[in-house]
């Protein structure tokens, strides 16, 4: 068994819980979709660093998403029935539960990096219109 790292190699928690190693590449999600029945009842372990705002709103409608700080700080905007709530993370460890069905966002000042772990399965986009 060799180690890996979760900015370069992905985790597939497929629905009997298996952990299977996928790599990020430019066309990961679409292997995702490909090699794991539309992500039907899969999660996925995932590492991202930003240092912009994102462009875009995303939901995740067959699960909560769990997104955990690992360094530099970001606000998480969640749209509650109309209503934008701000979750703020500032030190390493902190994390929020976005709950399933939520659109969400995340700003950042300078940079952040954050453990995602995604019900991947009917995940949808829209533009964040205020960019």
């Amino acid at each position: 068994m060799e180690s890996s790292n979760i900015e370069n190699d992905f985790v597939v928690l497929t629905p009997n819980k298996q952990a299977n190693s996928i790599t990020n590449t430019h066309d990961m999600y679409e292997r995702l979709n490909t090699e794991y029945s539309d992500f039907k009842g899969h999660e996925l372990i995932s590492c991202y660093s930003f240092s912009e705002n994102w462009s875009t709103w995303e939901i995740h409608p067959h699960g909560d998403e769990i997104v955990m700080l690992l360094s530099g700080s970001a606000t998480f905007i969640l749209d509650v029935d109309g209503e934008k709530q701000h979750v703020h993370l500032s030190r390493a460890g902190e994390y929020a539960i976005i709950p399933r069905n939520t659109w969400h966002t995340a700003h950042v000042v300078d940079m952040a990096k954050v453990l995602f772990i995604t019900p991947g399965e009917g995940t949808r986009h829209k533009p964040d219109e205020s960019m």
